[in-house]
């Protein structure tokens, strides 16, 4: 399906933001992906590097409670060189190392800039959390939500922080809905009453260009960021 708003794209983006590091050469875009549990993060930030990789230069880190298990996913797939993907293990709560203590995602922000920089764009995985998972301003310069139609179409109505102001939200898997009884036109009319404005998404990544939406808005965030720079 297709992205809801597109003339509101540049909402909340962080256009506005410092676009430089210490140095005074430009830092890269920074986005954070957040949602529950086996809504498709990583499969969403696997597909977006396989999308994005030949036209920018990318890495990702990821966030998990006490293993590396998202970043072997990546590696395993080979969505990105190794060097170009991070692993953080939070050991508590994943919104704590998202929005409250930052330290060791930012320290890993900036290692992947050292090490294989400059680089365009890096995704900031968060490890499964809730309706209320969002990122820090500090960490990330723009938010995206994943959800899917099996965690029951009543998810958007529910809305939460992570639904209600993340930059972008998806709504994944559309493919299981007639399987699992989900409304996508009902999805899609409770996330316009709670996000006004803000994008929404609709993807389903087991089909051909399935990341298409998402990966459009990433260029037009960056694009933005790029210009503002």
């Amino acid at each position: 399906m297709h992205l809801d708003h597109p003339g509101h794209s540049h909402h909340g983006s962080a256009v506005g933001a410092d676009a430089h590091r210490p140095d005074g050469t430009r830092r890269a875009l920074r986005i954070g992906l957040g949602g529950p549990v086996g809504s498709g993060k990583t499969a969403t930030v696997a597909a977006l590097c396989r999308e994005l990789r030949d036209q920018l230069s990318l890495a990702v880190v990821t966030n998990d409670i006490y293993t590396r298990e998202d970043a072997e996913f990546l590696l395993r797939n080979a969505v990105l060189p190794p060097e170009r993907i991070q692993a953080v293990e939070t050991g508590a709560c994943p919104h704590t190392a998202i929005r409250d203590d930052i330290s060791a995602n930012l320290e890993a922000v900036e290692d992947l800039e050292d090490a294989v920089g400059p680089l365009d764009l890096i995704l900031v995985e968060s490890g499964g959390d809730n309706l209320t998972a969002t990122f820090s301003k500090g960490l990330v310069d723009a938010q995206i939500f994943v959800i899917d139609v099996a965690g029951g179409d009543d998810i958007p109505r529910k809305g939460g922080p992570g639904v209600t102001t993340a930059d972008l939200l998806v709504i994944n898997k559309t493919d299981l809905a007639p399987y699992v009884g989900s409304d996508l036109e009902r999805m899609a009319r409770d996330a316009r009453e709670q996000r006004g404005d803000l994008p929404v998404a609709f993807t389903s990544l087991t089909g051909e260009d399935g990341v298409a939406p998402v990966a459009a808005w990433v260029r037009e965030q960056l694009a933005a960021w790029t210009a503002a720079a």
